[in-house]
């Protein structure tokens, strides 16, 4: 599983990785977990409020910071 967290940089963008690697730490496995702070990268998301979380190329969350019970929801969802 590839994970992206967009953002350019914030306090929220930093926090939602730090979530993000927690969550994975929880369920195990290997996912990639990338922070992407290019701007054009992230618009071509169509992202236009950050942070962002991205599962599989897939926008699952977008302008909200997420908790790790929410993440760990979104990540096994499909599973």
């Amino acid at each position: 599983m590839k994970i992206e967290i967009l953002g350019t940089g914030c306090a929220k963008c930093k926090t939602l990785e730090e979530v993000v690697k927690q969550a994975v730490a929880k369920i195990g496995g290997f996912h990639e977990v990338k922070k992407v702070e290019d701007i054009v990268e992230i618009m071509n998301y169509g992202v236009m409020s950050t942070p962002a979380l991205v599962v599989d190329g897939i926008v699952k969350s977008s302008g909200k910071l997420l908790s790790v019970n929410e993440v760990i929801n979104i990540l096994t969802k499909d599973v």
